[in-house]
């Protein structure tokens, strides 16, 4: 029995040494569908650069798809009410309701704000220039889901075929269930917009004047490895200028089996009075770096300020309402998650935002070192390790003792 509760001990040693280190609450969002959940730049700065580790799981522990977008746009949503001009109720038997379409205007979905019921509802979809003639152009489609907990009405929006008509129609089918009350319709217009960027300041800054090199050295400090993609920098004086500056991080070398310190660049730029000095990269995650400005013999550049951004990133997944998300992050050990959400990607563009707070980390502070559990502490690792050792040599003296005997 003791072989077996060494391999459990190290089994369940295994499991928590591959946890996620870092948890965050997802807002609680007020209709079901697809949603936009914008990461911060702290919960990035957990995440594997690329951000495969992340995870949403709901109440149940149940893992919910998701796929990554970059906002280099956002949208802005206005709504346009149209016309209901009549509504028809035949009893028992279905409701229809005749919408007018703006001049001029090619449709293919429309939005219905529903009152709350708790019926499925099957429609059908007709189109007119003259109120007379009707045409088919969607038929037996169905309406899910049309109550809300934390509103008195939802928002359901039907797609159809392209078309021009002045007029369209919705048949209800009510044979089986009572009627819905269409409260109004119309159209949410999307207009894209650039997004800003997202400024992220770092825990130190430092700048040194190295007069023997003629260069001044500013080195960055970050909390946690952060994503840069711009640097703006605001120079005081002097008027006129241009000056070469890299951007470099200082990673260890074995030399003849020692470790030395080099200068690995990143990135150069030059600095210039002309010019905004704003300077976008394809992408910098690092925790620690240095610019180094080339002065020759002019007098070091005075800096009112330098800030960084980060492009925007977030993720979309399909969330109910009346459900409790969490985000995981933070477990290096994780690929990429494959689902098939990810294929449709370009086919997806009504969403609605919700964000992430509450965020935890496990190791964020020094002195939360001291309050680990056992099983936490890197000799209980160790010790694991001497133990899946020993278990292995006394199976395998087990083993020759029975080949022995059998001989």
């Amino acid at each position: 029995m003791k072989p077996n509760k060494f391999i459990a001990l190290l089994f369940i040693a295994n499991l928590s040494f591959g946890q996620y280190q870092t948890t965050g609450k997802i807002k609680k969002v007020s209709q079901n569908g697809l949603h936009e959940i914008v990461l911060s730049p702290e919960i990035r700065s957990y995440s594997k650069q690329d951000l495969s580790d992340i995870r949403i799981f709901d109440s149940k522990g149940k893992e919910i798809p998701y796929f990554i977008q970059s906002n280099n746009t956002v949208s802005s949503h206005t709504f346009e009410e149209y016309s209901i001009l009549s509504k028809t109720v035949y009893s028992k038997k279905s409701t229809s309701i005749i919408i007018a379409i703006p001049p001029n205007q090619h449709n293919n979905k429309i939005s219905l704000f529903i009152a709350n019921s708790d019926v499925d509802k099957k429609y059908s979809i007709s189109g007119s220039d003259n109120q007379k003639e009707w045409f088919g152009i969607s038929d037996e489609q169905t309406l899910y889901n049309l109550n809300s907990p934390s509103e008195t009405s939802v928002i359901k929006t039907i797609s159809y075929p392209l078309s021009t008509y002045h007029y369209i129609k919705i048949d209800f089918d009510d044979q089986k269930t009572l009627p819905v009350n269409v409260l109004k319709v119309g159209n949410f217009n999307t207009q894209l917009q650039k997004n800003a960027l997202q400024e992220i300041t770092p825990k130190k800054s430092v700048t040194t004047e190295i007069p023997s090199e003629k260069e001044t050295q500013i080195q960055v400090i970050f909390d946690t490895p952060q994503v840069i993609n711009q640097i703006s920098f605001e120079i005081l004086k002097p008027t006129y200028y241009k000056r070469t500056a890299i951007l470099y991080k200082k990673t260890k070398r074995k030399v003849k089996r020692k470790s030395q310190l080099f200068e690995e660049e990143i990135v150069s730029f030059d600095l210039n009075s002309n010019t905004k000095n704003t300077f976008t990269f394809p992408e910098i995650f690092e925790k620690e770096f240095f610019i180094k400005i080339e002065n020759d013999d002019n007098q070091p550049l005075s800096f009112s300020k330098i800030k960084y951004y980060q492009k925007p990133v977030s993720i979309v997944a399909d969330l109910n309402a009346d459900e409790n998300y969490i985000l995981k992050t933070e477990n290096k050990n994780l690929p990429e998650p494959q689902y098939d959400l990810s294929n449709f990607k370009n086919n997806i563009t009504d969403l609605s935002p919700t964000t992430v707070y509450d965020v935890q980390q496990q190791n964020r502070a020094k002195n939360q070192t001291e309050n680990k559990s056992f099983w936490q502490q890197p000799w209980f690792m160790w010790l694991c390790i001497l133990l899946g050792a020993v278990t292995i040599l006394f199976f395998t003296a087990s083993l020759v003792k029975d080949l022995k005997r059998k001989n």
